[in-house]
């Protein structure tokens, strides 16, 4: 959207009465308030959300904060748009408006009482999916009164199979409390269901039935109760299954990367998660994740090579060593300082890993690492890696220069 463009950059001038008197910019989503001003939405309720009970404009008191839809300016907007197309500007989309809470209520106990019929109930959870995938704001609408709670009973009570399954898919996209957290990972029964929804036929059921037991296993505090959802008999071949799905499907690989680093936490099962493919499917994905699953996928890296069959496993794939160098001050801090994590326990494992670092320009990367603004402990495993390989420098390289010196090197 070029609509914030200065005229000189676009070619157009755009009215003043299109542009939203708090941010200036082209309204996507014109509201009136009480005052008869019209505002873009997100810029009103912002100004609302700070403590503020005037109107920006007129300065008066907003005695009523509800924001009406101004549709006949949005069309005009639109239309504005559409005729300056070739100028750049891209018509702004129809806007959904936030969900009535008296809807919302209306939905949650068509959807709870037992009394309905079937298909009834399963028409309220969709409409209420439906919804809660259209904006923050109606999740948190719905989230407020209860959802989570009686999603829970219909998951795990249901006799409807598809009303579980529905139930499941508007759960995964809420958090669960701790307590309930507790009460899922609790139960082996509710473990084993969820884990046997991981070879569903479905790959919808499949990945939001990962993302109930990553919401589990990541929001309970207890370490027996995490050993137990980890001990699970499949869960490990069956996130990983997701996590192998095509990238056609991205939240596959995106739910499948938190869930695997949530059971990986629990130290007694990562021999499991290597047994299972975890690091074929790590390695194989590597390149493909967006920064946030990058980080967990590097962080449970680092975590698998911290056992021996794991560090094993990784050394004998032919990518693992040149991606992680590669990726060093590529992505994040974080991400860094997994990968320099990594290397560290590879290269402490394996001669080859240590031959395949340098190789793979690792001297030139570390060397950065160390001068750069990452993290401290990023900088620590940089100066091991530096300490550790020093001996695998080329003769003419400044590994093995008498001037560089390692005496600064900080052991964990």
């Amino acid at each position: 959207m070029r609509g914030s463009l200065e005229p000189l950059d676009v070619g157009v001038q755009i009215p003043y009465y299109f542009r939203c008197p708090i941010s200036l910019e082209l309204m996507r989503d014109p509201v009136t308030v009480c005052t008869g001003q019209t505002y873009d939405r997100a810029s009103i309720e912002s100004w609302v959300a700070t403590g503020n009970t005037t109107c920006p404009v007129t300065r008066a008191p907003l005695t009523d904060f509800t924001l009406i839809p101004n549709h006949t300016l949005r069309r005009l907007i639109q239309d504005w748009c559409v005729a300056n197309r070739s100028f750049g500007i891209e018509r702004i989309p129809t806007p959904k408006q936030p969900a009535d809470p008296a809807l919302v209520r209306s939905l949650l106990h068509q959807a709870s009482s037992a009394s309905a019929l079937p298909a009834s109930r399963l028409s309220a959870l969709r409409r209420l999916r439906a919804l809660a995938r259209d904006s923050d704001k109606n999740r948190a609408l719905i989230s407020a009164n209860n959802v989570s709670e009686l999603l829970l009973s219909v998951v795990f009570h249901s006799d409807s199979a598809d009303l579980s399954h529905e139930a499941l898919a508007l759960l995964a996209l809420f958090q669960l409390s701790e307590p309930q957290c507790a009460l899922v990972a609790s139960d082996p029964d509710r473990v084993s269901y969820l884990v046997s929804l991981l070879s569903h036929s479905s790959v919808d059921v499949r990945v939001n039935s990962a993302a109930v037991i990553e919401m589990a296993v990541a929001g309970t505090r207890s370490p027996e109760l995490r050993s137990q959802v980890s001990n699970a008999e499949g869960i490990f071949e069956g996130v990983i299954g997701i996590l192998n799905y095509p990238l056609a499907y991205p939240r596959a690989s995106k739910i499948g990367v938190k869930a695997l680093f949530a059971l990986c936490l629990v130290k007694q099962n990562r021999q499991r998660a290597v047994t299972a493919g975890a690091v074929d499917a790590l390695v194989d994905r590597l390149a493909d994740f967006e920064k946030c699953d990058a980080e967990r996928a590097l962080a449970t890296v680092e975590l698998l090579c911290r056992i021996p069959s794991g560090c094993e496993a990784f050394s004998a794939h032919a990518l693992t060593v040149p991606l992680l160098v590669k990726i060093i001050l590529k992505i994040s801090d974080r991400a860094t300082e997994y990968a320099a994590g990594a290397l560290v326990s590879l290269c402490s494992a394996s001669d080859q890993a240590q031959r395949d670092a340098v190789v793979a320009g690792v001297l030139t990367q570390l060397l950065l690492l160390v001068q750069s603004d990452c993290t401290d402990r990023a900088k620590r495993k940089a100066q091991m890696l530096l300490k550790l390989l020093r001996d695998s420098w080329p003769e003419d390289s400044i590994g093995n220069s008498d001037d560089f010196g390692c005496s600064d090197v900080v052991a964990f």
